[in-house]
């Protein structure tokens, strides 16, 4: 386990390295061993334990006892985005990886990724803790979508997004295709700014079962286009909303999948076997 001197540990804290050694004595927790030289070296877990209950807590005697019966504790949306903040690519992969281990794939996306990323946002400022972030996780989105099995469904699904670049929605869009992909369904992802020649070639070779328009980006006009298009090559396509692309004025009739993946995922299976599109041969995926 990695070990840190008194003057660090104590700067992770935000206190005196004489108000750590206080803590030691009263304590007995962070517990340092020694260096061959007589030096103090707290392991990093234990800073890092003890740094987070003291944000929840705000008291040095729960905060030790909380750190004490938690330990490192399990990988969460805060120490990811301490790892996004610190620019730790190492240390974010680990805890990518340890959430892994104690939850599924898509419990990793929906509870920790998204959530670390967005945390790191600063709304209105183009920050590099952002940048970082969510630049690390469209490439850790896009490693598993290689990696996703054989679609296992007759039923494909068109996700049609406008978000740019280190846009959080776009980050949302990837993560509902690789979670539809592990679900079994054939996908594909465009933007509204295709032709509509052009995407009514990619209608008759996807034949989806649905359309979703993801994101708040896409303007009135590219919506109306897109519909009518998917209307006149696959009127059988339901047309759904993901995360506020189609305005919410009372009278539309697009049904809305909530803000996240996972439930995004859960409304779609509901409304697609409610319909009979998927054939019974095809078992539904549950994660």
């Amino acid at each position: 386990m990695s070990g840190i001197r008194t003057h660090a540990a104590a700067g992770m804290l935000g206190v005196s390295p004489n108000t750590l050694r206080s803590w030691e004595r009263r304590y007995g927790f962070p517990r340092p061993l020694r260096s061959p030289g007589g030096h103090r070296q707290y392991a990093l877990a234990e800073i890092e334990a003890l740094r987070l209950t003291l944000t929840e807590t705000h008291n040095v005697s729960s905060a030790v006892s909380l750190a004490r019966e938690r330990g490192e504790g399990p990988s969460s949306p805060a120490r990811l985005a301490d790892a996004f903040a610190a620019f730790d690519e190492e240390a974010a992969n680990r805890l990518l990886e340890e959430s892994l281990a104690l939850r599924s794939c898509e419990r990793t996306i929906d509870d920790v990724l998204l959530a670390a990323v967005a945390a790191t946002a600063d709304p209105g400022r183009a920050t590099a803790e952002y940048e970082f972030a969510w630049r690390h996780a469209t490439g850790w989105l896009s490693a598993l979508k290689r990696l996703s099995p054989p679609a296992q469904r007759r039923d494909g699904i068109l996700i049609v997004e406008a978000a740019g670049a280190l846009e959080l929605d776009a980050l949302y869009a990837q993560a509902l295709e690789l979670i539809l992909r592990r679900s079994g369904f054939r996908t594909l992802c465009l933007s509204p700014a295709i032709d509509p020649a052009r995407l009514g070639r990619a209608l008759r070779a996807l034949r989806p079962s649905a359309v979703v328009l993801a994101g708040r980006g896409i303007r009135l006009d590219a919506i109306g286009r897109t519909v009518y298009t998917v209307r006149s090559v696959v009127p059988e396509a339901a047309v759904f909303d993901y995360r506020g692309a189609v305005p919410d004025t009372g009278a539309s009739t697009v049904c809305r999948l909530g803000g996240t993946p996972l439930a995004a995922r859960e409304t779609l299976l509901a409304r697609l076997d409610a319909a009979g599109s998927a054939p019974a041969i095809f078992a539904r995926t549950r994660r």
